[in-house]
């Protein structure tokens, strides 16, 4: 990556403790954004140079208002507070998102040096600096004396040791940030006390459309889904709305919908009625605009769940200007409307052969509330949407211009919708007809029976912005198995992609696997190299109906496997802290593997049997086996796509082998691991992103960060 002269100046408290926290951010910077210097610059605030008044009493700015003024003037280009001293609302002007680094939010008991909560006294005086801790406090301790206490964390340690308190309560991530955890005597639950929104938690303000930042914050925000929860029954919720639903950290969701829909919802996810019903609405739409645009700053994965379908008659334009004006990403699953449940569900079908041909909708509701005109010349101006192939395009705006609709109507024919192919051409009524047949040079040509939407109006000249995420809306093509496919698509998804699935390799378990898999209480050690392993494992282990207690101890490769190994419930004994490939491997096991001991390898038919005559090597006893086939799938045709995400070896063989390496000219091609880039070297070809570690997650989050750090240094 070529060095850039780009300089950012980041704004930050003086204090030690937001010196620290600056200085980690700052590190974590420099291994997203190598190309771009941040140079920190210490600011004093309000609460720095007043260290007396009390904090219960002190303007919601108090320990960021100069910051904030001095990115407001241009004198640094952002600035990093601790979430929980930010006001709320920001003065105009500012923007802001949240990191995703964070400590634990619990708030905790600190005694003097060398003392333990067994010495606290019945009537102990503690030092308290906020409403929320005095009245945990006189629930725990009801005799007790509470003091403000004020100064920075080191000052109020001092203060407690020379004896001007028994007790602080303090935030633990403060201590632990500062090195100080040792001085913590003893957790508060959550569930006693709830500590603040941001506690623990690092923030970064930066002046309203700032390009840049726009761009950086779109690493650290993921895609606001809008999904239809479909009319009546929750049955009539899509897959893709409940698979959303199963994946939010906040939901906010209306009253005109089947509250059964909210069981998908994890159980610590925040769940926010913003009570909607026709005519009567508890929440404006402003503060619901609000609240999506908060939630999506702060990092959260978020649902906005409308009744039937969210773009009939459901405000979706407001809040999606809302995102775009914020320049946060967004996408839209459809539902199934009343209009649907109405018509096609009751036989009184819309269209019916020598009946009708087509159908018109609208609402005599106005925006005020009052009631407007249903007749002729409005019907007129309504857009018209057309069932047609590329065929009849040119007589259908034959007639509607004879007709005397104006040639400059906006109109957009949509091929393929719904689907990774989905292609958009827009133009007007005059010359949507040679763009649509291939005439224009912006669009290649299209099959002349080719079925699509013709739709006709002013609603053609818009569209949901696609640019906002960290991938801009580039098409990722995901070259992995089934089973890996979904996880690779949702974090494309989320920031900001298109995921394009083409799944090149088909794991097909190995039958002669299961004699092994039978024997496991032979085997003192069980290595799984790949989370693919872990899945077809257990696929042939439950067949053998025995309990996981049998199982050996297990060696695995990497975070990715061993996440993997959890959700069936067993623990490995060891896995690399760093280097997830063979090599991290190699080197634990020849620390834990005594000679003798017998070790059952399971792998691919592609892995090769090199780890297992290592294990050898030691002394041990390896059996080699076999657990699942890499599979090629043949396609017909390859979807066009930006990147291309390669999460084995085996898929680089397929992808070469059906489109040659000249498909992958002018495409961005990420590897997740070193056998994987070894199987592209064989091929003459090189990655450009290789994951910092060897999962899907890192090598698409290292694939986002290029697209970024190229928008920066530019």
């Amino acid at each position: 990556m070529t060095k850039s002269s780009a300089v950012f100046r980041v704004g930050t408290r003086a204090s030690k403790l937001a010196l620290v926290q600056t200085r980690e951010t700052l590190e974590h910077f420099k291994g997203i954004f190598p190309g771009i210097t941040f140079e920190a610059i210490p600011t004093s605030t309000p609460g720095d140079r007043d260290r007396t008044s009390d904090l219960r009493k002190s303007p919601s700015d108090f320990f960021t208002r100069d910051l904030d003024e001095a990115v407001m003037s241009g004198k640094i280009d952002c600035a990093i507070h601790s979430a929980k001293d930010m006001p709320d609302p920001l003065p105009d002007g500012l923007d802001w998102f949240w990191l995703p680094w964070r400590e634990d939010p619990r708030d905790v008991i600190v005694v003097p040096a060398g003392k333990s909560t067994n010495d606290i006294p019945d009537k102990p005086r503690i030092g308290a600096s906020s409403e929320r801790r005095e009245t945990w406090c006189r629930k725990r301790f009801p005799e007790a004396q509470l003091c403000n206490i004020r100064g920075s964390i080191e000052e109020r340690l001092v203060q407690l040791d020379q004896g001007n308190y028994d007790i602080i309560i303090m935030a633990a991530a403060a201590l632990i940030r500062l090195g100080l955890e040792d001085r913590i005597s003893e957790w508060i639950p959550m569930e006693d006390m709830q500590a603040p929104d941001g506690q623990g938690i690092l923030a970064i303000t930066f002046k309203t459309g700032n390009e840049r930042f726009l761009r950086l914050r779109s690493l650290f925000t993921k895609t606001v889904n809008f999904v239809g929860a479909g009319v009546g029954s929750a049955d009539n919720c899509t897959m893709a709305g409940i698979k959303a639903l199963q994946r939010c950290d906040a939901c906010l969701y209306d009253l005109l919908m089947d509250h059964a829909l909210l069981d998908y919802l994890p159980a610590n996810a925040l769940r926010v009625d913003t009570g909607k019903r026709c005519g009567s609405h508890s929440m404006l739409q402003v503060a619901i605009s609000g609240l999506i645009t908060m939630y999506a700053r702060k990092g959260m994965r978020v649902v906005r769940l409308k009744g039937g379908d969210p773009g009939i008659f459901g405000r979706l334009a407001e809040e999606i200007e809302a995102l775009d004006a914020l320049h946060l990403p967004y996408k839209v699953i459809p539902g199934v409307s009343s209009l649907n449940t109405a018509t096609s569900g009751t036989g009184m079908l819309l269209t019916r052969r020598g009946v009708s041909r087509g159908f018109c909708v609208m609402t005599p509701r106005q925006q005020n509330g009052g009631t407007g005109s249903v007749q002729k010349d409005e019907r007129a101006k309504l857009p018209i949407t057309f069932f047609m192939g590329v065929s009849v395009t040119e007589e259908v705006i034959r007639q509607l211009l004879e007709e005397g609709m104006p040639g400059n109507t906006p109109a957009a024919m949509v091929f393929s919708t719904g689907t990774d192919s989905e292609t958009i051409i827009r133009g007007t009524l005059n010359d949507i007809g040679k763009k649509i047949k291939g005439d224009a040079s912006s669009c290649a040509e299209l099959p002349h029976d080719m079925p699509g939407l013709f739709i006709v109006g002013e609603i053609t000249k818009f569209g949901f912005n696609k640019t906002w995420g960290a991938l801009q809306g580039y098409r990722i093509l995901l070259t992995c198995s089934d089973d890996l496919q979904a996880k690779a698509s949702d974090i494309v998804t989320d920031l900001g992609g298109i995921p394009v699935k083409l799944p090149l390799i088909k794991l097909i378990p190995e039958p002669n696997a299961m004699k092994q898999i039978k024997s496991m209480d032979q085997f003192h050690w069980l290595v799984l190299t790949s989370p693919s392993s872990v899945r077809c494992f257990f696929d042939l282990f439950d067949k053998t109906g025995e309990n996981t207690k049998v199982l050996p101890k297990i060696i695995v490769c990497g975070p990715g496997t061993e996440r993997e190994l959890r959700k069936y419930r067993v623990i490995p004994e060891v896995a690399p802290a760093s280097d997830f490939g063979a090599g991290g491997l190699t080197e634990i096991a020849a620390k834990l593997v005594k000679s003798g001991q017998t070790i059952l390898r399971l792998r691919s038919n592609k892995a090769g049997p090199d780890l297992a005559e290592f294990l050898r090597t030691l002394g041990a006893r390896v059996t080699d086996c076999v657990l699942y086939r890499n599979d090629p799938i043949s396609y017909d045709t390859l979807p066009e796509f930006d990147a291309v995400f390669f999460a084995s070896a085996s898929a680089v063989e397929v992808f070469v082998s059906q489109w040659g390496r000249k498909s992958l000219q002018g495409k961005i091609i990420t590897a997740i691991g070193r056998p994987t880039c070894e199987s592209l070297a064989e091929n003459n070809l090189n990655a450009d992103v290789v994951g910092r570690e060897a999962t899907v997650a890192s090598s698409i989050e290292t694939l986002a960060e290029k697209y970024v750090n190229e928008a920066l240094e530019k």
